[in-house]
């Protein structure tokens, strides 16, 4: 298993883009994303900071993919 990739904010959502899932709202720098089978997820964009490694797990878990598919689309 390899390690939670250190990206930032645009990067994520740019990859969950490529997974199929939009963009349905924003509210201040926390971008909502929604896939159509359902699967929801909410990525902070803050200028030049990286996502932890804890949060990075959280976004992974709800959009129901593994680390190794996330690193694919990245």
């Amino acid at each position: 298993m390899t390690k939670l990739p250190r990206v930032r904010g645009q990067d994520v959502i740019a990859a969950l883009r490529k997974a199929g899932f939009e963009v349905i709202r924003i509210k201040g720098s926390h971008h909502f994303l929604r896939h159509p089978d359902g699967r929801c997820t909410v990525v902070p964009v803050h200028r030049g900071e990286t996502i932890g490694p804890g949060l990075m797990s959280k976004i992974l878990h709800d959009c129901e993919m593994t680390r190794d598919e996330l690193i694919e689309l990245l």
